[in-house]
């Protein structure tokens, strides 16, 4: 049986499995998708700690349950980043981003009329985990080039030293192990 990593996560007890980066580190994996009841929860619980904010900002893949269930019971909407310029976009933003569990650098897109629903608003940057905070930096760049005010940048999880960070709203700390 694989290794894993026992957390509460919005008051729901999981096993994450550990999962090899290199041959110095290893991860737990906090995968969302399939698990209704804790990406429910956690929004439940982002909500209560996030100040006010007119949109939610996810990046594709992994945040859109969170983006989306967020959205739901806040009554705001929310708006995918996507990883790759779609045929029905037109006048997209991009900027690029390398995440410590993607292997090659990606893109993330924004078409024009998604990006007009977040100038000039208060943007609320949500993603599952938090690590080397390359994702929200692409987040932070299309949120600026589409005119937007982020209200705050928050996650269900803060791996390593995203954890000490202040900057960030999450609910909480997932350790690196190292080997």
């Amino acid at each position: 049986m694989a290794n894993t990593y026992k957390m509460t996560i919005a008051g729901l007890e999981r096993e994450l499995p550990i999962c090899a980066i290199n041959d110095k580190l290893d991860i737990a994996a906090f995968i969302m998708f399939s698990d209704v009841e804790v990406t429910v929860a956690s929004a439940s619980e982002l909500l209560k700690k996030v100040p006010e904010f007119d949109v939610i900002l996810t990046a594709e893949s992994k945040g859109i349950p969170l983006g989306y269930e967020m959205a739901r019971q806040s009554g705001k909407n929310y708006i995918v980043a996507r990883k790759s310029v779609k045929l029905y976009m037109s006048d997209p933003l991009e900027v690029t981003v390398k995440s410590i569990t993607t292997a090659a650098e990606q893109r993330l897109c924004l078409s024009a009329d998604k990006a007009e629903m977040i100038k000039g608003k208060r943007v609320l940057i949500v993603d599952d985990v938090i690590s080397t905070g390359e994702s929200l930096k692409a987040l932070e760049k299309l949120v600026e080039a589409a005119g937007g005010n982020i209200a705050a940048e928050a996650a269900v999880l803060a791996e390593g030293d995203a954890a000490d960070r202040t900057d960030i709203v999450f609910l909480e700390k997932l350790p690196l192990f190292f080997k």
